[in-house]
């Protein structure tokens, strides 16, 4: 059932969806509304102050008439919210920096607690190539491992079918009642029927280009590690490693011919330092080696609930600091010499206002 309106700072399903879905508000920002205010509710409320502080023009949040639509049709769709400050959000993927604040699930959502390898690879694999990766994935399976990949045509197709017997996870980059590629459209509605399929679009979301990128930070968030089955080079599935790499965990490729341009991205990444593996064992051997304390620390928690509203003197030092070339946010803390959490309020009131975007890297640039 969609939840009624939060009253008294209690926060429904409702009202964390409404300030998720709001213009402006990504996952960054959402997460330090929250720890500002303690609840979505409170931070709805606070948002017209925001913005006008940060000198951007009135604006409302997201409207909760739509939100309440698109909590419908996920219901209807036999899908339902997970939220990040819910003690079933996998704790992996609550690490990354950008992590999403809202998936959809459809399936079975206990494959989340068990541990994840992701697998990834070319659209236009070899035959050789995606028989290894059935392989590979029936073999992690018996080992406990949850296969996490993203339901595309080749090795992604594959992996999913190698792990059907023991668990696997899609991550989609369109809503729940869309189907890409086509062809798989038995794959996912079995996926979604006795495994679980993962999205953080709403339905009627159609697989466009720039959503691909956010879809394979969840492919690689949910697992210890990621293995590269074949790949060419600046493909999906470079990025992918790449993501798994900048959060701390293990990249794991298939060597494969020269003579192929479809390994050429998996020699690359050997050649660059990611393990190469040619069996099971060598993947369960290589994300033995992780050590929980050596991934990615989460977001660091500059709580500004302690401080009172920025005086302007202060905004106006932090101002001088900014412009269009992206600074990181510690060094703008130390050459300001203003209290981090001070800060970092300044910065949520800009990006609220439309005057500031954030970047990869904990950096930030003005508009």
């Amino acid at each position: 059932m969609v939840e009624a309106q939060g009253v008294s700072g209690k926060t429904t399903a409702t009202d964390r969806l409404q300030l998720a879905r709001t213009p402006r508000v990504g996952p960054v920002t959402y997460r330090q509304l929250i720890r500002r205010f303690g609840t979505a509710a409170v931070a709805l409320q606070a948002l017209p102050d925001l913005v006008r502080r940060g000198g951007g023009p009135p604006s409302r949040p997201a409207s909760r008439d739509l939100v309440s639509e698109e909590m419908a049709k996920v219901e209807a769709l036999g899908g339902r919210y997970l939220f990040a400050d819910e003690p079933e959000f996998p704790v992996l993927l609550n690490e990354l920096p950008d992590a999403p604040v809202a998936l959809i699930l459809k399936g079975d959502a206990t494959l989340l607690r068990r541990p994840a390898i992701a697998m990834v690879g070319a659209r236009n694999s070899s035959a050789a190539a995606c028989r290894l990766a059935r392989q590979f994935a029936a073999g992690l399976g018996e080992q406990g491992q949850v296969v996490t990949s993203g339901l595309a045509r080749g090795i992604d197709t594959a992996a999913h079918q190698g792990a059907f017997m023991t668990g696997t996870i899609a991550v989609i980059a369109c809503g729940i009642d869309q189907y890409f590629p086509p062809e798989n459209r038995d794959l996912q509605d079995q996926i979604s029927a006795k495994h679980l399929l993962i999205t953080e679009y709403p339905p009627g979301t159609q697989p466009l280009a720039r959503h691909f990128p956010h879809r394979n930070r969840i492919i690689a968030g949910l697992a210890a590690g990621t293995v590269v089955v074949e790949a060419a080079p600046r493909s999906g599935s470079l990025l992918t490693a790449r993501l798994a790499a900048e959060a701390g965990r293990e990249v794991m490729a298939i060597p494969g011919s020269p003579l192929d341009p479809r390994a050429q991205g998996c020699n690359s990444l050997i050649r660059e330092g990611a393990t190469l593996v040619q069996s099971v064992a060598d993947i369960m051997e290589a994300v033995s080696r992780i050590d929980p304390r050596m991934l990615r620390e989460p977001a660091s928690d500059y709580s500004a609930g302690a401080y009172d509203e920025p005086e302007a003197s202060e905004r106006e030092v932090l101002l001088s600091l900014l412009g269009p070339v992206s600074v990181p946010v510690d060094e703008l803390v130390r050459q300001s010499g203003l209290a981090a959490p001070v800060v970092q309020l300044i910065l949520l009131e800009l990006e609220l206002a439309g005057r500031l975007e954030r970047h990869a890297g904990s950096r930030v640039s003005l508009i």
